[in-house]
């Protein structure tokens, strides 16, 4: 027993550093994803053909490579190019495009949701497609895409663990830095596990409460 509280005292603080970082990445990569994912899901509705495709191919790689290629070709090829990142810059790039092609297809079906005549009524009264998407549309479907977009922030903070590959000081790479550094595998790595999940169960329990309370409030088309 005081072996493990001499570890635990020992070993927290370079886990709750990990920690913070990781809490850093996620809400970073999740502000961004959701600005990107609204530009490449109103692309994508576009009535443009041009615009429309390159949305869905977008979305298309994106959700059809790994995450762990994407986080690699942001940190190791981009500097190729031109374009110079740290670890956590790169790791916030990476995970906030692969997430936006998810908040894309939220947004996409979250408007969809809306009954039409909500957009017929704005344009009956002198709103244009802009002013009543924002003023009409997007505050209803935000309401429909909450418990979705919920769901996305939970599976991305379990996600940044794979920035640890190219380097980032988050959680899992502090427990892989302890780790190898002391041999005690299992009660690191019970610690990290034990930590993602203090980060994911709030998160959860909102989820299922907006899925609750929203499920009967929410517009829907018919």
């Amino acid at each position: 027993m005081d072996t493990l509280l001499t570890d635990l005292i020992r070993f927290t603080p370079k886990l709750l550093e990990g920690t913070w970082i990781t809490i850093e990445l996620t809400v970073l990569s999740l502000f961004f994803s959701l600005l990107l994912g609204l530009i490449v899901a109103l692309g994508k509705m576009s009535r443009n053909k041009w615009i429309n495709r390159v949305c869905n191919v977008y979305i298309s790689i994106l959700r059809g490579t790994p995450l762990l290629v994407q986080l690699m070709y942001v940190y190791f090829v981009m500097p190729e190019l031109g374009l110079e990142l740290s670890a956590l810059q790169a790791a916030v790039v990476g995970l906030s495009i692969n997430e936006s092609a998810y908040m894309a297809e939220i947004f996409r079906a979250g408007i969809q949701s809306i009954p039409k005549g909500q957009t017929e009524a704005a344009k009956a009264i002198g709103m244009d497609d802009w002013l009543a998407m924002r003023r009409i549309i997007l505050p209803q479907a935000w309401r429909n895409m909450l418990p979705a977009i919920g769901n996305s922030a939970i599976a991305l903070t379990k996600n940044s663990s794979l920035a640890a590959v190219i380097t980032v000081a988050e959680l899992m790479h502090q427990g892989n830095l302890l780790a190898a550094a002391t041999f005690k595998n299992m009660f690191i790595f019970t610690c990290v596990g034990v930590i993602y999940w203090l980060l994911h169960y709030p998160l959860a329990l909102l989820v299922d409460y907006l899925e609750k309370r929203g499920g009967r409030k929410h517009a829907r088309a018919h």
